[in-house]
């Protein structure tokens, strides 16, 4: 046994001396890879997302957002993605929008929300989330973030936004939860990340719970790989994990591979606001109030996951079974409209001829009515 202080061991191979109590094991400070070999890339990392965090944040752009709608609305077909108690969201900002995350390296969490927002409330409605710093860093992914209206996560964007009085988008279990593993797919995750109740206290904003269900199932997640983001050295940066997903079609694989994303049912569910007001502004500073706000939304949003997962507990077979070809024609079918419009009435025929008095309509249905239309219709 390795030690900072020596000791001696008894007969019974206990260990005895004065220092006992001062023992730590020692260990190495990287005990898997050693931080000078990956230290010139992460410093060229680290400048990289600087320099993002740099630029202005606030750059939503919605002529941009309109044009990248259809991409949006693919995303959501390919997970044929349902959306539950919308009118649970407050028609007018501020307020957050708080959502487990889930997904993995191709997570898409806020498309279902943002096809929704448009078509229902415009583009130039101001819709912003919080995003992970180092996705702005990409030479593509960053611009198109920014414009889409995604920021970098910190607690001065996010009150920037509430002061603009927009609905604000938070994930509070970032990195730790949607690299959650595949045995914790159907559970709520934010790592005990507080700062969104601190915000919703500060400013007095509603809190609208976010529920999503079987993203999760779309990636399976190995591991967070949280001991090798601490000895390269990532966790400097923020980065807090290096997770190991199962690639296909490589098999186990860092997480940054790209991977197909198998088709998993997707259904979102929107409770009903949470209003902290009453607490007081000043609540934000009180730890007590905000365990206790933390608790109330990670136990309403895991009560709402519970029974999801009852509801739904093989989204993948799901959404296979919506895809069959079969039922995709079965669905166009009775869906398409029929050639020619709806259906008319049929149109009352004329009677222009002689013909047996009981085969006469009479608007009554008695025998000498029919016999007075029959007189009628003969000819002269």
């Amino acid at each position: 046994m390795a030690a900072g202080i020596e000791a001696r061991r008894d007969s019974r191979g206990r260990l005895r001396g004065a220092g006992m109590v001062a023992l730590r094991p020692s260990r190495p400070r990287n005990p898997i890879l050693p931080a000078t070999v990956f230290a010139p890339l992460l410093r060229s990392l680290g400048d990289a997302i600087q320099q993002g965090l740099n630029e202005d944040p606030f750059q939503r752009d919605p002529a941009f957002i309109r044009r990248i709608l259809p991409l949006v609305k693919s995303i959501n077909l390919y997970f044929g993605t349902e959306i539950r108690g919308w009118n649970n969201v407050p028609g007018k900002g501020p307020f957050l929008i708080v959502g487990n995350h889930s997904g993995g390296a191709g997570t898409s969490d806020t498309a279902p929300l943002l096809a929704k927002w448009v078509e229902d409330r415009g583009s130039a409605d101001p819709l912003y989330s919080l995003g992970y710093d180092l996705l702005f860093t990409y030479p593509v992914i960053g611009p198109w973030l920014r414009k889409l209206g995604v920021l970098p996560a910190n607690h001065d964007n996010a009150r920037e936004a509430v002061r603009r009085s927009a609905a604000v988008v938070v994930f509070p279990g970032g990195d730790y939860e949607v690299f959650r593993p595949w045995t914790e797919r159907n559970r709520i995750e934010f790592g005990g990340h507080k700062g969104f109740v601190q915000l919703a206290l500060a400013t007095g904003v509603q809190v609208v719970p976010m529920t999503i269900h079987g993203a999760h199932q779309s990636t399976v997640v190995l591991t967070r790989g949280r001991r090798l983001a601490r000895a390269t050295g990532l966790s400097r940066l923020r980065i807090k994990v290096f997770p190991f997903v199962w690639n296909i079609p490589l098999g186990p694989a860092p997480a940054f591979v790209p991977s197909l994303q198998l088709p998993a049912k997707v259904t979102v569910e929107f409770g009903k606001p949470l209003d902290w007001s009453h607490y007081g502004r000043k609540a934000a500073h009180d730890q007590g109030v905000v365990q206790k706000c933390y608790d109330e939304i990670t136990r309403t949003m895991q009560f709402t996951l519970n029974a999801l997962a009852e509801e739904r507990p093989n989204p993948i077979l799901m959404r296979l079974n919506e895809l069959r070809p079969s039922r995709i024609v079965r669905d166009f079918l009775s869906s398409a409209p029929r050639r020619g419009g709806d259906p008319q009435p049929p149109r009352r025929r004329e009677v222009t001829g002689r013909l047996p008095a009981r085969s006469r309509i009479s608007l009554d249905g008695s025998p000498r009515a029919a016999r007075a239309a029959a007189r009628a219709h003969s000819p002269a």
